[in-house]
């Protein structure tokens, strides 16, 4: 362990402003409030911060990030409290300490809630202050550096699963490479130690082998730059074993196939001869196409910079070069450690000046609970990046995959939420499109758009899955409670009673529920019965009736009514589709159809047409039956799916000719699937998008008129 004096003087060695006496008081104090504790190791607990603290000394951090590392055990591990370090230490220490302890206290569901829960904390803490995050890294990575000590084989195994997941994907974001790197390689070794230790020996063998090749290399690399007027330093980097293994497994190649396990790094005095280092080495060897990043011009979030190519170099090995200056290699060394601003003017550095953090925030206020903000986070941190420009040029990083909507809510959420369309390279593209690196991208807007549910089916990152997922959340719930109030209005007024929100209050305990809004949801959402609503609020009425007032297929294929409703249908229209109202894939029902609903639960409505053959499973539960129709005073913008069953001549031309009558009759084919074809016919199926079922009708009879069509029927399935 190292001992007081050495740490105090390893501080000031690097910050000579650092206050010697509060760190001698946090050393003394957390030494004494561990007492007696040990770890799994034997040793005295207190070498756990000690060793903390030690790591931090490295990344050259301030006074209280050290005091906060030595303290950050004792509120939750001994009898220390959190007042106490606030007295003895002062706010700031206390807040960060606050920020750091562990929040295993917490008695959560399962271990997967608690784990989502700890992180979801661990942002919040960070935004506040993003030394919170600098001394946890600290803290997991001494816990790594220990944890073959843990006996649990499953406890360790959990520990570095959790450490790949959450821990080095973090390090990595704030540009921490060598945490990284050494948090990966712990983890790795105690989740597939086989693999590792397999690919060490293979490293340790290169080594042996290539040591002399490396060394010329370098010398090769360094006589070019100094006859193109460069000093440069340049040593070998060795790729970790950690992302070499990540590598073969996402390549599916093995080992010998991979090209760059050395990569060779040039350091140069600023960065005009960062470039003029890169100009003399594409003059002399052949670039591998692909391979050349500017990190310079286009900083990674993390503030990373620097050159990196791919070259056909000495000896004729293909080599990776990354050229930077001392600054930058710092700043990929250590992140934002190495451009600490505490010491030079006392400002305190928040963590919300980092856009992924702002995002990570963002995700935070949308996600319905800690495991679903920890699946958007998850995305959001493991997946690689395309670069994309605003139209004023401003540089928006997402990850690849990501689509216009992406970036949208990156630029802002209101941008996001009121996306109609949007502009890619001048060029109007689907807003599902893939973007690339380099992409400029225009949003287009309008204050009438919302969120569509659609929209989650291709986004990639978590802030825009976390907004469309809270409106629709918030939609649903609206469209349940609208339809779960005309259903009890229906209910009611068939056995001749006033509906009345002071009736529905006066049993809502009877029926557990905590809000007259609440009821009305469940009902609308099919997970509470209408007829129960009204036995509980006028418990003298009958039973359910054995027939639905709408029945079941009779033996010629149309459904019949039984009893005839009192009152109108509930109408459908003002419902978004795919939230309390569906259409049924089955017999894809038009206005101008009968049609009738069927509660489903959790899912609200079911829309079938009145002689759909699926309504048949539903003849014994008459419960669920519900009488709805179109609002034909509404003016209906909505587009709706028509299915066509068409037979074809298979003649050229023939494809050709029905999707011409289609269009000239302001329809639009959204799907086609070939069933049956043979040497005469075509046999398919034609989704139309279509306003009613009369605009389908018109489409039919146009088709018909068509030399190329056999026949043309309206589908049922």
């Amino acid at each position: 362990m190292i001992r007081q004096f050495e740490l105090v003087e390893l501080v000031k060695g690097y910050d000579p402003g650092a206050d010697e006496e509060t760190l001698n008081r946090a050393y003394v104090f957390s030494m004494k409030a561990h007492g007696s504790q040990s770890r799994a190791s034997g040793d005295p607990y207190f070498s756990h911060p000690l060793g903390v603290a030690e790591i931090l000394t490295r990344m050259k951090l301030d006074g209280a990030s050290i005091a906060t590392a030595l303290l950050h055990d004792t509120v939750e591990d001994t009898e220390a409290t959190l007042e106490q370090i606030e007295q003895l230490f002062g706010k700031e220490i206390a807040r960060l300490v606050d920020g750091v302890t562990k929040l295993s206290r917490l008695e959560l569901q399962s271990d997967s809630t608690k784990h989502a829960e700890n992180f979801r904390k661990l942002v919040l803490a960070m935004s506040d202050d993003i030394r919170v995050l600098l001394v946890k890294l600290a803290d997991r990575l001494h816990n790594m550096q220990t944890l073959h000590f843990i006996k649990d084989p499953d406890k360790r195994k959990r520990i570095a699963l959790e450490t790949l997941d959450i821990y080095a994907p973090l390090a990595e974001r704030i540009g921490m490479q060598r945490m990284k790197d050494e948090l990966e390689n712990l983890a790795f070794a105690e989740i597939n130690p086989e693999a590792c230790k397999s690919i060490k020996q293979r490293l340790s063998f290169l080594r042996e082998q290539g040591g002399v090749v490396v060394t010329r290399i370098i010398d090769k690399l360094k006589a070019d730059l100094a006859e193109g007027g460069v000093e440069a330093q340049i040593s070998g980097r060795e790729k970790s074993p950690y992302s070499i293994w990540r590598k073969m497994q996402r390549k599916n190649i093995g080992f010998e196939q991979l090209s760059d396990i050395m990569a060779f790094r040039i350091v140069v005095a600023d960065v005009g001869q960062c470039y003029q280092a890169l100009g003399i080495l594409h003059s002399r060897y052949a670039m591998v196409p692909g391979r050349f990043k500017d990190y310079i011009s286009t900083p990674k979030p993390n503030n990373y910079r620097s050159l990196h190519t791919g070259v056909i170099g000495p000896e004729r090995q293909r080599i990776e070069i990354q050229i930077r200056t001392p600054d930058m290699h710092e700043v990929a060394d250590l992140g934002v450690a190495a451009h600490w601003k505490y010491k030079q003017n006392g400002e305190r550095i928040d963590g919300k000046q980092y856009r992924w953090l702002r995002e990570l925030l963002d995700i935070l206020e949308h996600a319905a609970g800690p495991e679903e903000f920890l699946e958007h986070t998850k995305l959001e941190m493991f997946q690689d990046q395309v670069f994309c420009f605003t139209p004023k040029g401003d540089l928006i990083a997402l990850p690849r995959g990501a689509t216009p909507v992406d970036f949208a809510y990156a630029v802002h959420s209101q941008i996001g939420d009121t996306c109609v369309g949007a502009k890619v390279n001048g060029r109007i593209v689907p807003l599902s499109s893939v973007l690339t690196n380099g992409d400029q991208v225009e949003i287009v807007t309008s204050r009438a758009q919302t969120p569509s549910p659609t929209w989650e089916r291709f986004v990639v990152t978590g802030r825009a899955r976390a907004r469309i997922r809270r409106f629709v959340r918030t939609q649903q719930r609206t469209q349940y409670m609208e339809l779960g109030r005309a259903i009890l209005e229906k209910e009611f007024r068939q056995e001749g009673f006033d509906f009345t929100t002071k009736g529905i209050d006066g049993v809502l305990k009877k029926l557990k529920f905590e809000s007259g809004d609440d009821l009305m949801a469940a009902v609308g959402a099919g997970l509470q019965s209408g007829r129960e609503v009204l036995h509980a609020v006028y418990p003298g009425t009958k039973a359910a009736p054995k027939t639905p007032k709408i029945g079941p297929m009779t033996s010629g294929g149309k459904a019949k009514a039984t009893k005839k409703a009192k009152g109108p249908a509930i109408p459908i229209v003002g419902l978004i589709p795919g939230m309390a109202l569906h259409f049924a894939g089955c017999c894809h029902p038009l206005p101008g159809d009968r049609i009738v609903g069927i509660v489903t639960t959790g899912k609200g409505v079911t829309i079938h047409t009145i002689d759909c053959e699926s309504l048949e499973a539903f003849a014994d539960a008459p419960e669920r039956w519900l009488d709805v129709g179109w609002d034909n005073g509404s003016g209906d913008p909505e587009v709706h799916v028509g299915r066509l069953h068409v037979v074809l001549n298979n003649e050229p031309g023939s494809l050709g000719n029905i999707s011409s009558v289609i269009g000239k009759s302001e329809g639009n084919i959204s799907n086609l699937k070939i069933t049956r074809r043979s040497l005469d016919f075509f046999e398919m199926m034609i989704d139309v998008e279509v306003k009613d079922v009369r605009h389908l009708t018109n489409i039919i009879a146009a088709l018909r008129a068509t030399p190329t069509v056999s026949s043309v029927e309206r589908a049922r399935g």
